[in-house]
């Protein structure tokens, strides 16, 4: 029986980084990985191939022409799901060859198989129906990662009711298209399709959607979405899906109210692929969907073992699974991790993006908070007008006293990528007088944040 220093259950971000963190401190790393290839969903079926579909659709759409060509402009006319797929599959075997890479320099061990505890130092690799191995090692990780939940009132054996997996393996792209789930994924792919001129009814039971957002940035973005079309129905809960046929299928509201599509996308939450773990005998439990429980270091209840990633919960995004899964490979073996900061940006990558770091004013206004705004849009820049954008928007947070920064929010064209300049500031402690002071490259979309600070230095003057 082979015995590690650290076994990693799971090859998404936040494994690979766990495993790597480990490896580089010395110590002898498995990961363990259940599906055909590395690299968990995020590679397969998640951040990797959503992001890659956007820039297809982007691109073949003509979207980013549009502010000079009109909204009839197309590279290709006729879009197909083939067109879309083509680039997704470049990608992803691109990716797998650099996260490969990366595990064999790091002398990092590789085994296909599903694990399951027999002990909380012993797994089982089970190879297939027949064949398994049993490891034993000082520490676990486990980042198993999510799936998409299925409601038990869907009927996803129709071939066009769909989840945010098997959407990437369409062979059809749907005229009408209904996204139960006003979170990320579904905001995501509800704007990515509205880009393609579908006709696209976006559906959740909140009033609101995407509520750890600052509003001003979400009511910016649905006005956008509403501008092209897109249907809201917030405040709206499915009782059922009706099917048709194959290609038509009718969404019962329990309003009342009835929507026709050619698709239906269920992107209402997602579980833990915690359940064939058999974490009782490593002395684990978990909540309803399958989470684990973890403290500040990603310890469970049980001190050698670990976890990380979508398995824990919220937020669920690649970016802050890697650093969890950093921190707990380096906290596993003593190691103390010097961090920049302990906020993270968050990144939603729907049409247009949009990113956000530090406090919301309705979180700042809900302590009492004295803080002023300063607002910037992009059509303001010359960078902003040489790209033809006529959406997109910076907000930044500042407090009233000593101009510190307490928040940056972006919806536009490269939100994703403004958001570090802010992340940067933000962590270093630095106030408006920075931007106010700084030169940017000109032109460019980064001049928002002197806009914005500007704005700002207004308002606390009057």
């Amino acid at each position: 029986m082979h015995k590690y220093d650290f076994v990693v259950i799971g090859s998404g971000p936040a494994g690979q980084r766990a495993a790597i963190q480990a490896a580089k401190l010395g110590r002898s790393v498995a990961v363990v990985e259940r599906s055909f290839s590395i690299g968990g969903a995020c590679v397969h079926t998640g951040t990797i191939p959503s992001k890659t579909l956007r820039e297809a659709v982007l691109y073949l759409s003509g979207w980013r022409q549009r502010g000079f060509y009109g909204r009839s402009y197309r590279v290709k006319e006729r879009i197909t799901a083939e067109d879309l797929m083509q680039r997704l599959d470049i990608t992803i075997r691109h990716e797998i060859e650099v996260l490969m890479h990366k595990l064999h320099r790091n002398f990092v061990d590789t085994i296909a198989g599903t694990a399951s505890f027999e002990t909380p130092h012993r797994l089982r690799i089970a190879i297939n129906d027949e064949d398994s191995r049993v490891i034993e090692a000082e520490r676990i990780l486990i980042a198993s990662g999510s799936r998409p939940y299925h409601p038990p009132n869907v009927p996803f054996d129709c071939p066009s009711v769909v989840d945010s997996d098997n959407i990437l393996t369409m062979t059809e792209l749907p005229r009408t298209l209904v996204v139960v789930g006003a979170g990320v994924i579904g905001v995501e792919y509800a704007s990515i399709f509205s880009a393609l001129d579908i006709d696209v009814t976006l559906v959740d039971g909140r009033d609101d959607m995407l509520g750890f957002l600052d509003r001003e940035i979400v009511d910016e973005f649905a006005h956008h979405l509403r501008d092209r079309g897109v249907s809201l129905r917030l405040g709206e809960t499915v009782e059922t899906v009706e099917v048709i046929n194959d290609k038509q299928l009718t969404v019962c509201l329990a309003s009342g109210k009835r929507i026709r599509a050619n698709m239906v996308l269920f992107a209402s939450g997602r579980e833990s692929n915690t359940d064939t773990l058999r974490l009782e005998n490593a002395g684990l439990d978990t909540d309803e969907r399958g989470r684990l429980v973890v403290d500040g270091h990603f310890r469970t209840q049980v001190p050698h073992i670990y976890a990380a990633g979508d398995c824990i919960g919220f937020p669920a995004l690649a970016s802050t699974s890697m650093e969890q899964g950093r921190q707990a490979g380096a906290h596993a073996f003593d190691n103390a991790i010097t961090q920049a900061g302990n906020v993270f940006p968050f990144g939603i990558y729907s049409v247009p993006e949009m990113s956000v770091i530090g406090q919301t004013e309705e979180e700042l206004r809900a302590v009492g908070a004295r803080y002023e705004t300063g607002i910037a849009r992009f059509r303001e820049t010359s960078r902003g007008q040489i790209l033809g954008l006529r959406e997109g928007l910076l907000k930044l947070l500042v407090d009233l006293d000593d101009r510190r920064l307490l928040g940056v929010h972006i919806v536009g064209e490269g939100a994703t990528e403004l958001i570090h300049i802010g992340q940067a500031v933000l962590a270093h402690g630095g106030s408006l007088d920075f931007f106010v002071d700084a030169v940017f490259n000109y032109p460019t979309l980064a001049e928002t944040y002197k806009i914005a600070a500007l704005d700002c230095w207004n308002k606390l003057r009057a």
